[in-house]
């Protein structure tokens, strides 16, 4: 039945992170830095929220783009990065940010449209883009720059055919931030230019050390161009409720919206009730989050640079990104032997573009206990090889 498959669908490789743990789940006694997933259970109050919902007997369906209460909290919750929407006409409510992404892509895209990515890049971007029938134009960063894009990168690479610009900061894989001039060049390269800008914010409230996340949607002429993705799953530790937002000019959220009711009718009810606990009460738990991971982050890139491995200080997300290059092999090769030799999983930095060889991803959103564990067998393989 291989011929019925599409060739677009065909033709896209499986994700590079799944690809990999698929391996890893075989083995024992592996210690994983692998999957970006807070370690953290879900705060009990939103919880208890749901399960109130679920003793109401609240399990309908609800309006395509979320239930208003929802979107007036996210409307409300926006205002903190100096943003300012419509809860009517302006949030979308999704299934996870991920569908924001891959709506946002169908809603803007002709064939032969292209959309720039910076790289290294989350493995969805690329696919969706493909899906949709775009053609991704990438852009890759390095540890040089601290991997962070410039608006002379960005301007090198824009085309009569260029629809849209991908911005993902802070950014997954890497952990890089941009800071708020950086931000303004690129709103100064792009406001006046005929695209669309996509920024992925889902990191935006885990930023360490030094000046607050900064929304390009927020800078002068940049809102009525900006799609801003967002969602609930890492800084309130809701990954499994899948429940993420966009915000962005009514007329491509309406686009959004056409899409997202045909394919997935409206997010999960009792996860929307959860998520307007989530924005009213939360930010506590948040804060509190947040900190933990900072003593993480420090703490493992302590531990990678105390045993010699390069790795530049990521400040935001729950990720660093460090070099692998002196040991003289490829990202893949790397991983696979330091899961066989040591069972200690981490993802190439090449599943997230060709700009990640010679960098292999390492999630932070663990225990200290597993990840000193976890540097304590990188530290043997290391020695061993």
């Amino acid at each position: 039945m291989r011929s019925f498959v599409a060739q677009t669908i065909r033709d896209l490789p499986p994700s590079g992170i799944r690809r990999f743990f698929d391996v890893a789940a075989t083995m024992k006694d592996v210690v994983s830095l692998g999957t970006g997933e807070p370690d953290f259970a879900t705060p009990w109050h939103i919880r208890e929220e749901a399960i109130f919902t679920l003793e109401r007997r609240r399990t309908t369906y609800g309006a395509n783009a979320g239930m208003m209460e929802l979107r007036r909290e996210i409307a409300r919750y926006m205002s903190k990065y100096g943003l300012e929407y419509d809860a009517e006409t302006q949030v979308l409510v999704s299934v996870g940010a991920s569908e924001d992404i891959d709506v946002a892509m169908r809603a803007i895209l002709n064939p032969g449209d292209e959309v720039l990515l910076v790289e290294p890049c989350f493995v969805a971007y690329k696919p969706c883009v493909l899906m949709a029938g775009g053609v991704p134009v990438t852009i890759p960063t390095s540890a040089d720059n601290d991997f962070r894009v410039t608006a002379a990168d960005i301007e090198a690479r824009l085309t009569s055919k260029t629809k849209a610009v991908l911005l993902s900061y802070p950014c997954n894989p890497t952990g890089a931030t941009l800071e708020r001039t950086e931000i303004e060049s690129i709103a100064a390269l792009l406001r006046e230019r005929d695209l669309v800008v996509i920024s992925d914010e889902i990191y935006s409230e885990l930023t360490y050390g030094g000046e607050p996340h900064v929304s390009i949607a927020s800078l002068p002429g940049m809102a009525e161009k900006t799609i801003v993705i967002n969602g609930f799953s890492k800084a309130f530790a809701m990954t499994g409720w899948r429940l993420g937002f966009a915000c962005g000019p009514a007329d491509l959220i309406a686009a959004m919206v056409k899409i997202h009711q045909y394919i997935l009718m409206c997010a999960p009810i009792i996860a929307q009730y959860a998520g307007v606990e989530a924005l009213r009460n939360g930010a506590a738990s948040v804060e509190a989050m947040r900190k933990e991971y900072d003593g993480r982050r420090r703490f493992m890139l302590n531990g990678l640079r105390e045993m010699g491995i390069d790795c530049f200080e990521a400040k935001g997300a729950f990720y660093l990104f460090p070099s692998i290059k002196r040991f003289g092999m490829s990202s893949e090769k790397f991983c696979d032997r330091l899961l066989h030799e040591a069972r200690l999983a981490v993802v190439p930095g090449t599943a997230f573009g060709a700009s990640g060889e010679g960098y292999v991803r390492c999630c932070y959103a663990y225990s200290i206990d597993s990840i000193r564990e976890a540097l304590s067998r990188l530290r043997g393989f290391i020695q061993s090889i």
